[in-house]
């Protein structure tokens, strides 16, 4: 079963076309990592999949079922009301944490449950706790973001966007603000995810990474996928010039 299908998607900020006409669609338990150059228009599909960002054209489904529609060439967006329920399918890790600083760690895990699902705070509160032992924080429900390394901060907002039980996640460079010892704390929680069959969209430069997660990559530059296919393909094999060359620059 598809989870989110994105069809003719077009988005500009001002004049600048930023993406042209993108469709692609991510299937149940697929693993698909979006790879490019800065300003390829990565992050802004990810902005719209997620409904940060509203799109000028095109159609988003989420379990084959139309949320955004298209009249005239146009995005019809639901009522707000409608959208909030969408977004319970999926959750979202930002690339700068956007934990809430003035929450101790447990408060931002089990807020959005509690309030967002109104669901039972101890069924909840037992739930984070599995989480929070999941990403090797179980010492720090405690803690404030202040206290935490980068990468334990990071854990934490992946810890927050699975206590939704999301049907996918979408990660945005997560590792982009973090070094390289932070980066693999990161990687391997996001691998064992991956081995669970969980549902993931991730925009990042780490292109082994990439390679090894990936049931599929997309490759995109200045706002269209320019290729997409297998790891071994996309990244071993790449068909395109300018995909060669992005991957040459990194020495690949």
């Amino acid at each position: 079963m598809s989870i989110i299908t994105m069809t003719h998607v077009k988005k500009s900020f001002s004049d600048k076309e930023v993406l042209k006409d993108i469709s692609f669609s991510v299937n149940e338990g697929e693993v698909v990592s979006i790879i490019g150059p800065s300003g390829s228009g990565k992050s802004t599909l990810l902005r719209c999949a997620t409904f940060l960002e509203r799109m000028d054209g095109g159609t988003i489904s989420y379990l084959d079922e139309e949320v955004v529609k298209e009249h005239d060439g146009v995005s019809i967006y639901p009522t707000q009301k409608e959208l909030r329920q969408v977004c319970n399918h999926f959750g979202l890790v930002f690339q700068n944490f956007n934990l809430f600083p003035h929450y101790s760690v447990l408060k931002n895990v089990m807020d959005a449950p509690i309030s967002i699902q109104k669901r039972d705070e101890k069924e909840v509160y037992e739930e984070v706790k599995q989480l929070l032992d999941k990403v090797g924080l179980a010492d720090k429900e405690n803690a404030y973001p202040c206290e935490l390394s980068g990468g334990q901060q990071q854990r934490v907002a992946i810890a927050r966007a699975l206590a939704m039980k999301p049907k996918m996640l979408y990660f945005d460079e997560p590792t982009s603000a973090l070094d390289p010892e932070l980066t693999a704390e990161i990687l391997k929680i996001m691998k064992e995810l991956a081995s669970e069959n969980m549902t993931m969209v991730i925009v990042t430069h780490e292109i082994d990474f990439a390679k090894a997660v990936s049931d599929r990559v997309i490759f995109m530059d200045e706002g269209v996928i320019v290729e997409e296919g297998a790891p071994a393909d996309v990244i071993d094999n790449p068909k395109n010039t300018r995909t060669k060359e992005f991957l040459n620059k990194l020495n690949y």
